[in-house]
């Protein structure tokens, strides 16, 4: 069995390395933050990861991502109960018009479990240190060591050195640190090649804040909300606390003041569905991000590895903005691939590198290119009603699908599907039949939210 050193131990590399860990590799997770994991119940207020810039932001677990664990590590999403994580059922949530509503054979793949990230953090964390994963709190990689190169111009991974001057061995150094990588700097001062880099800003601001209260409010309609130059986004989390985001293109310099609580407020109390969520204790003030890159990178470059020995796995392969929560569940199915790939091709590093290169493209990249274009099409639409112009019109497809979503039961679960990460589009408008569904509802009316209007919003945000 191999040595395997997975650098960041966030969610996604401490999931890493239990898959590894229990396919008998010895793994070592080196964690730049100090501070260890409290008790899940004590994590939001006392766990400090500066590390993790959207430690205290929403997040959203997907039934993918529940999925994955029941299959992989049984038990994670019973200790994520016990600590307060609650169930959703997206079923639950659809539209009124859709009249049948008789169960479907594999409706229970719709149910996910949800909770703030520090306390789903803190319970992964427990769970992986039971793995017997020698998890190294306060090591921060300062760069690679390596060796002699298997590949013509390509660098040779053979572990990593920390800032405290300790070399770590390793047949296989995975980067699991997210959107601050340094990997390809790290590869670049080696005397490599950098990986293959695309990055822009998203173009989105997020306004967030928090709450507790008795009781969840309920839905009473989708979680995220398009409503002309914002969208509103509110997700349960554990222990009765909730959370209510408002974003915009960070180009409408008009709602910056969305940060202010006050203001804030103002904007959700004039939407009547998300309303009824700011009725509760507030547990943060707004926290905003802004910034947020769109980064996506490919270690085989004109077909020829940068490097062997190492791989990305999660947003340190690629990261889009977060409105869509899809962050960990693409992040562990990248994972269960990484873990299928070392089965598979571990014992040539060459080998290991091109499937490696293969797998992420082709099961887990177009997550990324489809996240990427809708996050485009929803600028491009934001920026048109700040600026009183007409938006672009959605093609044919994605209109019918918006109108047929909200009257036929199969098409509304083909949708879900796509959103819950657990079919990609294509994989869903190839089933028979299912195209036929959606044109079928081509040109009838869709759904516009209730809520302000351009001109009212920005009575609502003006100083």
């Amino acid at each position: 069995m191999a040595a395997i050193v997975v650098c960041g131990g966030s969610v996604v590399g401490l999931c890493t390395a239990m898959l590894l860990a229990r396919d008998g590799h010895h793994v070592t997770v080196l964690e730049r933050d100090a501070a260890p994991p409290p008790a899940a119940t004590e994590a939001w207020d006392q766990w400090p990861r500066p590390g993790v810039g959207q430690f205290h932001q929403p997040h959203t677990l997907h039934p993918r991502f529940r999925l994955i664990l029941d299959e992989e590590l049984p038990g994670l999403v019973d200790r994520l109960s016990e600590a307060g994580c609650v169930w959703l059922d997206y079923l639950q949530l659809m539209p009124p018009l859709v009249r049948d509503r008789s169960p479907r054979e594999g409706d229970e793949r719709f149910r996910c479990i949800t909770g703030r990230r520090p306390v789903v953090e803190a319970v992964i964390a427990a769970a992986a240190a039971e793995d017997g994963i020698d998890i190294r709190r306060g090591a921060s990689v300062a760069g690679l060591r390596t060796g002699a190169g298997v590949v013509d111009g390509a660098v040779h991974v053979t572990g990593v050195h920390t800032t405290d001057g300790e070399e770590i061995a390793a047949d296989l150094v995975v980067d699991a640190m997210g959107r601050r990588s340094k990997l390809g700097e790290w590869l670049t001062a080696a005397g490599g090649r950098p990986p293959h880099t695309e990055a822009e800003d998203c173009g989105f601001v997020y306004h967030s804040r928090y709450f507790r209260g008795p009781q969840v409010p309920s839905f009473t309609g989708p979680p995220v909300v398009d409503m002309g130059t914002i969208s509103v986004l509110t997700i349960p989390a554990d222990n009765a606390t909730w959370s209510v985001t408002v974003w915009s293109a960070s180009s409408d310099t008009a709602l910056r003041h969305l940060r202010d609580t006050d203001r804030f407020e103002a904007v959700v109390r004039a939407c009547p569905l998300q309303a009824p969520w700011l009725d509760g204790e507030p547990l943060s003030e707004v926290i905003t991000t802004a910034g947020v890159l769109d980064r996506y990178r490919r270690f085989v470059v004109d077909d020829q590895p940068v490097a062997t020995g190492v791989a990305a796995v999660g947003d340190a392969w690629a990261c889009t903005n977060p409105s869509a929560g899809r962050g960990i569940a693409v992040g562990l199915i990248h994972a269960q691939c990484l873990r299928d790939t070392v089965r598979a091709e571990f014992a040539d590093p060459e080998r290991f590198v091109r499937a490696w290169d293969r797998v992420t493209e082709g099961d887990v990249g177009p997550f990324y290119w489809n996240q990427i274009t809708a996050d485009r099409k929803r600028v491009a639409e934001m920026d048109a009603l700040r600026l009183g112009e007409e938006p672009p019109a959605p093609d044919p497809t994605a209109a019918a699908m918006a109108a047929a979503m909200l009257r036929d039961p199969d098409v509304f679960r083909g949708a879900l599907e796509t959103g819950a990460c657990l079919a990609l589009p294509e994989e869903v408008f190839a089933r028979p039949g299912f195209m036929d569904k959606v044109f079928a509802h081509a040109g009838a009316r869709t759904w516009t939210p209730p809520g302000p209007d351009r001109e009212t919003l920005l009575a609502l945000v003006r100083p």
